[in-house]
């Protein structure tokens, strides 16, 4: 996968990671653009690639009551409206083999969920828009298994196609990154460490995934440590209040932080090879 074939993707000759951050789902105009404003503000000053993430609706839900989106239209027209305000490009989630049509008309990379990857038509879908295609590895996948995800892609005539661990099953309720799958999946495309989903705790009593965000600066680390191409993070400036996953996100305040130490470490690790 080439970088700079991602449209309005600056500061792909710094050497440094890729970042994919943003709420886990669109509510509104005013929170995404509030959101996509300070992390390019932050981007822009450590000269960090950025893709701006949203999802325009959220399928996979504990609970039938839980939030799934604000209206498919409506939330792809605000991840265009991001795009084009702040000059970044956007990533989203699809679910179905219809969104991937859909979403390409508005956003620059196509998601697949981690519990969809192994879905043959869907991955096709993606990548017959030519997008680049973004892999959430399985929970319940080996890295070695996500060859075959990746090659679905490429076998479409797409080789734009990145790879993100955001963690395995660990017993039913907790989630665990074995760093040992970096260096195998980076022999299949680019790895992106999801650091957020990775802290999970899913399948808790009361049907809201719980999280420990307390460690989000530890994971993420330790995914430049061992070679990560990218790093995967949501934020919101109110996780508590946030209509999805909010139990594991990053506030937007502690954000700058964490990115300034990720560089300097991405620097040292770089000279190091």
């Amino acid at each position: 996968m080439k970088l700079d074939s991602i449209p309005k993707l600056k500061y792909t000759n710094s050497n440094n990671f890729f970042l994919l951050a943003g709420p886990c789902a669109i509510e509104g105009e005013e929170m995404a653009l509030r959101i996509a404003e300070r992390i390019v503000e932050i981007t822009d000053k450590l000269e960090i690639p950025y893709i701006f993430k949203g999802s325009f609706k959220k399928a996979n839900r504990s609970r039938v009551d839980s939030f799934t989106g604000i209206g498919d239209e409506k939330a792809l027209k605000i991840l265009k409206k991001v795009s084009e305000t702040f000059h970044v490009p956007t990533v989203t989630d699809i679910h179905e083999i219809s969104d991937a049509e859909l979403a390409a008309e508005y956003v620059d990379v196509l998601q697949i969920p981690a519990f969809l990857v192994r879905q043959t038509d869907l991955l096709v879908a993606a990548a017959k828009t030519g997008k680049t295609v973004n892999l959430k590895k399985g929970q319940f996948m080996s890295p070695e298994s996500m060859k075959h995800a990746v090659n679905k892609i490429i076998d479409s005539n797409n080789d734009q196609v990145m790879i993100t661990d955001r963690g395995t099953m660990f017993g039913y309720q907790d989630m665990v990154v074995d760093f040992r799958g970096i260096p195998v999946m980076k022999q299949y495309a680019p790895v992106v460490l999801d650091v957020t989903h990775s802290l999970q705790q899913p399948n808790q009593s009361s049907g809201v995934t719980g999280g420990r965000p307390e460690l989000i600066s530890t994971i993420a680390r330790a995914g430049i440590a061992t070679g990560v191409d990218g790093i995967f993070i949501e934020t919101h400036f109110d996780p508590s209040n946030a209509k999805s996953d909010g139990a594991n996100m990053l506030h937007l305040d502690q954000l700058e932080k964490l990115l300034t130490n990720l560089t300097a470490l991405r620097k040292t690790v770089n000279s190091l090879q």
